[in-house]
Formats: C-alpha cells, sequence, structure tokens
C-alpha cells in the first residue's frame, strides 16, 4: 500500500460577496480534489488547531500528521532551526526572523508588508549577514533562510515572552503587536538596531531603485526550544518523506524522521515548480511507502489579501499536483491520497484563523461516487468532524 498526503497551505477562506458568497475553494476549479471528495472514502472537517493554541502552520501541520500539540508544540522556530541546519542546545531559544517593511507615520507605524515584498532568498541572505556583522555575540546569532523566513538563535534566552506573528499585523499599527513580557527589550532592542542597519543598506537601496518594498526591519517572533518528539515510524511503522518549499514543514519532517526532500525550483509561491515537486514525491513513493507533499502558494495569497492570486494557487494545487499524483499512484493498485488544508487563511483578514478545515480521502479502486465536492460546505454536509490530532493520519493508515 501507498500512501500520498497532499496539504494545500490556507486554502480554506469564509464566504465573499464578490464570488457570489462563495469561498475560493467553491468558487475555484478542482476537479481533482472533487473527484477525491465524491468518491466514497471520508470527506469531513478536522479541527486542526486545538483550543488554547493560536491558528499557526506549525501547530495545524503537526496536528495533520499526528502530533498532539499539547504535548510536542515548543514553538515554531525550533522546527525551521532544524531544518536549516542549526543544531540548538538545551539551552538555545530559537526565534523566526522574518524582513518586515513597515510604512505609516513616525507616530503611528504599520505594517506594510509582513515579507518585505517576498524579498529574494539572495537578497535576505545580504542582509542576515550585516545583521551578524553588527549584531552578533556570545548569545545571539542570525541564520539565512528562504527569502524572508530566517533565524536567529539567542544562547540562555527566554522562551515565554509573548511574540505575535507580523501576517496578524498587516496593515495595522504595529505598537499593540510589539513582543512582551520576560526578555522583551531584548528582542526589541534587536528589532530597532536593525532598522539602522538595513537604511543603508545596498540591498534596500537597489529594492528601492526598483521600485520594490525594502526591508525596513526584522520581526522576531514564534521562539521556543527544540521539542522531543517520537518518529512516524515509531507511531505507524512506516516510511516517509516530506516535500515542501517552507522550514517550517522540512523543520517538522525532520523531527518526524521523515526523508526532507530537496526539489530544486519550489518558491513556496505561484511560480513554484509544481511538476517537479510531483516528480520527486512519485519518485520517492519507489522506495518508501508514505509522502507528504506541502503546497505554500494558497496561504501566501491569503495573506497578501489577494483573491485572485489565492483562486490561481488553489487551482494550480488541484490540477499540477493534486491530478498528476493521483494518476501517478494508478501504478500501485493499492493506494490512498487524502487532501487537506491547514487552516483558513481568509483573504479579508490577511492572517489565520482556527476553524475546522475540510479534508478528504481516497482509495484505490474508488467506491460509490456522490455529489460532493472539496470545499467547507459540502465537507460540513458529511457531518464528520475529528477532533484529536491524529485522527488524520489513524484514518489514511489504518487497513
Amino acid at each position: 500500500m501507498k500512501y500520498a498526503l497532499l496539504i494545500g497551505d490556507g486554502m480554506a477562506d469564509e464566504p465573499i460577496a464578490e464570488l457570489g458568497g462563495k469561498t475560493p475553494l467553491e468558487y475555484a476549479k478542482t476537479p481533482n480534489m472533487d473527484t477525491i471528495a465524491s468518491s466514497g472514502g471520508d470527506l469531513g472537517l478536522f479541527k486542526s488547531v486545538p483550543d488554547g493554541f493560536p491558528p499557526g502552520s506549525d501547530v495545524a501541520n503537526m496536528s495533520i500528521l499526528g502530533y498532539d500539540p499539547a504535548e510536542y508544540y515548543s514553538g515554531r522556530a525550533p522546527l525551521e532551526a532544524a531544518s536549516i541546519g542549526v543544531k540548538l542546545s538545551s539551552e538555545d531559544v530559537a526565534f523566526r526572523c522574518n524582513m518586515v517593511s513597515i510604512g505609516g507615520s513616525a507616530d503611528a507605524e504599520v505594517m506594510a508588508d509582513y515579507s518585505a515584498g517576498h524579498i529574494s532568498t539572495e537578497e535576505g541572505t545580504a542582509l542576515i549577514e550585516a545583521l551578524n556583522k553588527h549584531l552578533s555575540s556570545d548569545e545571539i546569532r542570525f541564520y539565512p533562510g528562504k527569502s524572508y523566513r530566517h533565524l536567529m538563535v539567542w544562547k540562555g534566552g527566554k522562551d515565554k515572552l509573548v511574540t505575535i506573528p507580523p501576517h496578524d499585523a498587516s496593515d495595522k499599527e504595529i505598537k499593540e503587536y510589539l513582543p512582551k513580557g520576560e526578555g522583551a527589550e531584548v528582542i526589541l532592542s534587536l528589532m530597532a538596531k536593525s532598522r539602522d542597519i538595513f537604511k543603508g543598506h545596498p540591498v534596500n537601496a537597489e529594492r528601492a531603485k526598483s521600485g520594490k518594498k525594502t526591508a525596513d526591519s526584522i520581526w522576531l517572533w514564534g521562539q521556543g526550544k527544540a521539542p522531543k518528539m517520537p518518529t512516524m515510524k515509531e507511531k505507524y511503522g512506516l516510511d516517509g518523506a516530506i516535500i515542501s518549499a517552507v522550514d517550517l514543514m522540512n523543520g517538522l519532517g525532520i523531527y518526524a524522521g521523515l526523508e526532507v526532500i530537496k526539489v530544486p525550483g519550489i518558491t513556496g509561491y505561484l511560480d513554484t515548480d509544481y511538476a517537479a515537486k510531483v516528480q520527486y514525491a512519485l519518485k520517492a513513493l519507489e522506495t518508501k511507502d508514505f509522502v507528504c507533499v506541502h503546497v505554500e502558494a494558497p496561504d501566501e495569497a491569503g495573506h497578501q489579501g489577494n483573491l485572485k492570486d489565492k483562486i490561481q494557487a488553489i487551482e494550480d494545487f488541484d490540477a499540477k499536483v493534486v491530478g498528476p499524483v493521483m494518476q501517478g499512484l494508478k501504478r500501485y493498485f493499492e493506494h490512498k491520497v487524502m487532501v487537506v488544508t491547514d487552516h483558513p487563511t481568509p483573504v479579508a483578514l490577511k492572517t489565520h484563523t482556527a476553524a475546522p478545515v475540510p479534508y478528504a480521502m481516497y482509495s484505490w479502486p474508488p467506491s460509490e461516487r456522490r455529489a460532493l465536492a472539496f470545499n467547507e460546505k459540502d465537507a460540513k454536509k458529511t457531518g464528520l468532524l475529528k477532533r484529536a490530532p491524529g485522527e488524520l493520519m489513524t484514518l489514511l493508515f489504518r487497513a
């Protein structure tokens, strides 16, 4: 038996007047996900964000993969540290380090862009090098990641302060979203000093000249220490692999004992190489029992508040990932495909919510057909609501 888990990050949404009261999932053309939903397998809703947890991709995807956040969650940044090869000691606290654009006035600064205009990895790396030149010490060190997503490690740091993701502050005054609590003064000082370093940097001068958004500051959040988790092999007895453009998912895969497959040309946005993702996923299944393919683009479009891009991202996921994976798996008579979104990222809000998300499972050969599609409304019609982390993996892997 071969298993494929396909995650369209942030696909779920809310009804939008511009779409005639439909959600982007209802409106988009998704014949392949609709085939899964109508195949007679499971279709329902999954509460990916347990009560009391923030609706982040870290918590939601941990739940999808069968790890209870109440037991294993220690923060987002430690997962990303694992992905970029940063080993954390027991006294290290890792922080996600976004590069952001700040607008508004001196008295009312606004989060103009949580991604600094989706700054390139090369530009971001140059800025990280400048931060290390001026701010690194025995306690503080910065590490380059991808695009706007980077890492800071604070040796002997505080991990209980309150930090808020910059995408939660989109188009809002930032003063209400700044870090608070024990250790916040260190984080705020680093953020303030980064502004002076970035202000005159050649990367920003060139971006401004080209009419692009500049990286005006770092934003530190998602802190935590290294978690301890059993592998999926230990939990389910299966060997698996993961394919994603984002460090969070790859780090989660490392802690879950999955092979992290590096695919050239994947970006986490609309320009990603979908065909390469599918090619590498099907190749992995020649030797693995299970593969997880994660696509970030719908979530990024939601954070940007870009409805057109979100619909395109959903349709691309369906046509360029779900369909080809289903076709490729037909070489194995016994196989299962599950499609799910980790959390809603409503374009109207530009951030995540904790509402239950649709999931659907397809096994070959399919059973009876039914008039249901893959969207929030039809998933709710079935009356199936799975609440416990691990229920989806139990459903996918059960005999």
